[in-house]
């Protein structure tokens, strides 16, 4: 058991294949069918995948052509974003019935501090449940959750129960659980990661609790003080309620490979419209511009430049954009280009937010 902290109620929120799951209640046609959002059989990437596609092995981020490969059934459809955002503002409504203390990590999850709620109900657990219900109910779409002291461990524990289930892990219950479960299940601990935890003898938790902060500083820097940590309970981070955009973006997959500048020129004006549409409904503006190239043999490279003054106009991104464009030699065929828009004038906004501490 975690001893001598007041322990918070967080609850971690997480949509089940949610662009998937949207586009098959809205279309009943795709109910029951293996459905890959994005991409197609010959280009792209796949965005979201349902949980039939998922049996053959398809995952997001994996070429459409290796997805339409692994399941010849697949059944690609086009991303609707204005339609996932919709969606997700109603689920967030829900959230908003038990806490203002509601942290969205993206469209489809969220952390909850319940702590002290609106319902005045002391069960964590029970509330989860109840989210999960109107969520199905009012909307139609399934979630997942994860119950427990800290963000980290519901984040972990959310996955455990998945599709349509939850887990709480009470306080008496975190260390037993953090120290059975393999490492690659840590939240933060990516793949290459997890393959330098191999090569020193680390697989569980466990494992990762009987090094010292001496030896995981030494093999990973700032991140072992992370680890060391979070295997230990040990994740302070609260639930902000208010966050803060860091970055706007806009990319785009070519139909076919571009090797003329020329052509990417009109792209990338394309592209800019987009980014500056997004930039001005929110109101945004930034100063560091960076450009996202994919090769035809999927290596990616960025190039980026910093300003003196924040831009938000199409006709400025264009140009930093042309300009990053032009200042290198290709080094192969282009599959997609993007823009970024950081250092953004958001960041200088701050908000305070009162975390409220009670008994578990």
């Amino acid at each position: 058991m975690i001893e001598n902290q007041n322990h918070r109620k967080i609850i971690h929120v997480d949509m089940d294949a949610f662009y998937a799951s949207v586009e098959q209640m809205d279309n009943p046609a795709l109910r029951g069918k293996p459905v890959a959002v994005g991409g197609s059989e010959n280009r792209g990437v796949v965005a979201a995948a349902s949980y039939e596609a998922r049996i053959y092995g398809v995952r997001s981020a994996i070429s459409g052509a290796l997805a339409k490969k692994y399941c010849p059934e697949l059944i690609f459809v086009k991303p609707r974003f204005d339609r996932y955002k919709e969606i997700s503002q109603k689920i967030h409504l829900i959230f908003r019935d038990y806490t203002d203390l509601v942290e969205p990590l993206s469209l489809d999850e969220a952390y909850l501090d319940v702590t002290k709620n609106k319902k005045g109900n002391p069960s964590a657990s029970l509330i989860a449940q109840e989210i999960r219900q109107r969520i199905f109910t009012e909307i139609g779409l399934a979630a997942s959750a994860g119950i427990s002291v800290n963000k980290f461990v519901a984040k972990i524990a959310s996955d455990i129960n998945k599709p349509n289930g939850q887990k709480t892990v009470n306080p008496e219950e975190v260390l037993g659980f953090l120290e059975v479960l393999p490492i690659r299940k840590f939240y933060g601990v990516g793949k290459v990661t997890t393959e330098k935890m191999y090569q020193l003898g680390i697989f569980t938790g466990l494992e990762l609790k009987n090094k010292t902060l001496e030896f995981l500083e030494k093999h990973f820097g700032k991140s072992g003080t992370f680890y060391y940590n979070v295997v230990r309970g040990i994740h302070n981070s609260e639930v902000k309620s208010d966050r803060i955009t860091k970055s706007v973006a806009a990319e785009h997959t070519f139909d076919e490979n571009l090797s003329s500048e020329i052509f990417m020129e009109e792209r990338l004006l394309v592209i800019s419209e987009q980014l500056e549409r997004r930039l001005k409904k929110q109101n945004i503006a930034g100063k560091t511009l960076t450009l996202k190239i994919k090769y035809s043999d999927f290596s990616q490279q960025t190039r980026t430049k910093t300003l003196p003054y924040f831009i938000s106009d199409k006709s400025l991104l264009f140009e930093t954009a042309k300009e990053l464009l032009y200042q290198e030699r290709m080094k192969d065929s282009v599959r997609l280009l993007g823009i970024s828009l950081n250092n953004l004038n958001t960041e200088t906004k701050k908000t305070v937010v009162v975390q409220l501490k009670f008994n578990f």
